[in-house]
């Protein structure tokens, strides 16, 4: 064997996971990655056997108080010991053909790519969403160890990396939420975020929200072809409207708080 086909045969791949309260979906995540030399999976606090599930499946679990979406992706690709690091969320998992991909082309990767980024494909109320903007989602997600990091603030957070990407081809796959309560709830969440980002907002922000919201419906449903995705294509369009219209209203929100005080 010679040094070059050595070298290639000893290519490690660690994965790297944040999670909290996913114990309905971390097994399937961590069972999609045995082509791994480790899992390791970063919590800040579940309650519902994540940490316990994680273990049993042959994750190394680690606590970690949550510090923000960056942070912790970043303090997550620390922990990990191989020399490419695949970061992943608890709601994906990587189909048979990508990690036949990953294997490949971390194998036969060039000195000068430090990264790859590859597509994702979403499975919403039972369909695989391949329109509405939602596809192909493209992410930059496997990266060499010391070549990337996580920054960002709030909801904008980005694998940023020093060198050449490369493409793979096969999607990674994206259990995006549970069900439409699921999505509210989440629309929730990230319209509050977006709100304390913005900061407080006059009453003609929230009326550049209704525009803006018409227009996210339209992008969604007709000019991305949501349309094609049936029901939930037109349920996507909808509830993508109602956060950007959502986020709009909070921040005018805000200001309507501190005129009041």
């Amino acid at each position: 064997m010679t040094e070059n086909s050595l070298q290639q045969s000893t290519i490690s791949v660690s994965v790297a996971v944040i999670a909290k309260n996913e114990a309905d979906r971390i097994g399937r995540l961590i069972d999609s990655v045995k082509f791994a030399d480790e899992v390791v999976v970063v919590d800040s606090g579940s309650t519902d056997g994540t940490q316990q599930i994680s273990a049993q499946a042959g994750a190394r679990v680690i606590n970690n108080e949550w510090p923000g979406y960056a942070a912790q992706k970043q303090f997550a690709m620390e922990q990990t010991r191989s020399e490419w690091i695949l970061n992943l969320d608890a709601d994906e998992e990587i189909s048979d053909t990508l990690a036949d991909e990953i294997r490949q082309a971390v194998k036969t990767a060039q000195s000068d790519v430090v990264a790859f980024s590859m597509p994702r494909l979403s499975r919403y109320l039972g369909r695989w969403i391949r329109h509405g903007g939602w596809y192909p989602d493209r992410k930059v997600r496997l990266v060499r160890r010391g070549r990337g990091r996580w920054k960002g603030e709030g909801l904008h957070e980005t694998l940023e990396v020093n060198g050449k990407v490369g493409r793979l081809t096969e999607p990674m796959l994206h259990h995006v939420y549970r069900n439409i309560s699921d999505q509210i709830a989440t629309i929730d969440k990230f319209s509050d975020l977006y709100a304390k980002e913005r900061g407080p907002a006059g009453v003609g922000f929230a009326v550049i929200g209704i525009v803006h919201a018409l227009g996210k419906f339209l992008e969604c449903y007709l000019w991305k072809l949501g349309i094609l995705d049936g029901l939930p294509g037109l349920i996507i369009a909808v509830n993508s409207a109602w956060y950007i219209f959502l986020k709009h209203a909070k921040s005018w929100e805000l200001g309507r708080s501190r005129s009041d005080r």
